[in-house]
């Protein structure tokens, strides 16, 4: 089969289209034929290795997994034991191992049944990303009707899902973006929109139940600022380094807690059946529509990953590895 693998860390420049043997059922694992994968941050961060703590666990000096990618969505075409609740034929979308392939393994536990009504793409573009956004919102956050949101990096991928979803739980949503994407962000839903550029919603005279952030491009005090007294502020994103920047607001959230008056949360989406499912029903509803700034071919994703590093993507970016079916959302 043809994969996008790497023999080292380093840019999109290190990926290569190549021929390798495709991957066998494994215990509690599916095998699918690849139709559609998403890219996400995390992706760049595993080829260039960064920050380097990663290295601890995929490898010190050169990458232990020669593939590449996560979300997923394809056909089953293999069984392993004890892998439940599928069918050889299913259409399913969710979260795998070296998915930029043109097949993959996946867990049966993290991946949901694909409506017929959704493309493969768009199902791609839903499980980190998605997961994402539904855990902070729901779990971690608690939003309910009526409460007012702000969403820190609202144009992106977990972005534009995020002020869809708090929209659905009844929410006021308040989007901070750029002004080239304040028309996308406000057709979304959002309520209203912070042009990062010209104001500072830390410093704004209101205050939000939920801050989300996205970005990690403001203090921790600016987060609990924007917050007020009793608002929760969730953190799930992080700047870009090469060593602890990624994971600094995190650590001081978690040092933090105890002692401020507003609640800190930090989130590791765990991307599983039902939640998967929570979110193809959204999609069915009509509450939530993945975004997708644009569809790469499979030869072609260097590009697709680069553009992702690069940042500012309006959505997601999604990889074609084989015809999509059903009607486009």
């Amino acid at each position: 089969m043809k994969a996008i693998t790497r023999r080292k860390y380093g840019s999109p420049k290190v990926l290569q289209l190549t021929e390798i043997d495709p991957p066998k059922p494994a215990p509690g694992k599916l095998l699918l034929k690849v139709a559609a994968v998403s890219v996400n941050p995390y992706d760049w961060h595993l080829l260039r290795g960064e920050p380097y703590l990663l290295r601890l666990m995929f490898g010190l000096f050169s990458p232990k997994q020669k593939g590449l990618g996560a979300d997923v969505a394809g056909t089953v075409v293999g069984i392993g034991d004890g892998a439940e609740g599928f069918a050889i034929g299913d259409e399913v979308f969710g979260w795998g191992e070296e998915t930029l392939a043109e097949f993959a393994l996946v867990k049966a536990t993290s991946v949901a049944q694909k409506p017929k009504a959704m493309t493969f793409e768009s199902a791609a573009c839903l499980p980190c990303a998605g997961i994402t956004a539904l855990q902070a919102l729901r779990d971690k956050a608690g939003v309910q009707p009526g409460q007012h949101v702000l969403v820190n990096g609202a144009a992106g991928g977990v972005g534009t899902l995020a002020v869809q979803i708090a929209k659905s739980l009844g929410a006021s949503v308040t989007g901070v973006c750029s002004a080239a994407s304040a028309d996308l962000v406000r057709s979304l839903g959002a309520d209203d929109v912070v042009d990062y550029s010209s104001e500072d919603f830390s410093k704004a005279t209101r205050t939000f139940d939920v801050v989300l952030d996205l970005v990690g491009n403001r203090s921790l005090r600016a987060f609990r600022r924007a917050a007020g007294r009793n608002g929760v502020v969730v953190l799930a994103g992080g700047s870009k380094g090469k060593w602890f920047a990624p994971m600094k607001l995190a650590a001081k959230a978690i040092a933090q807690d105890r002692f401020v008056p507003q609640r800190l949360e930090t989130l590791m989406a765990n991307v599983g059946t039902v939640d998967l499912e929570v979110l193809s029903q959204m999609v069915l509803r009509g509450d939530v529509t993945p975004v997708i700034e644009e569809t790469f071919a499979f030869s072609d994703a260097a590009s697709a990953v680069a553009l992702v590093e690069r940042g500012h993507v309006h959505g997601k970016v999604v990889l074609s590895v084989a015809e999509s079916r059903g009607d486009r959302w």
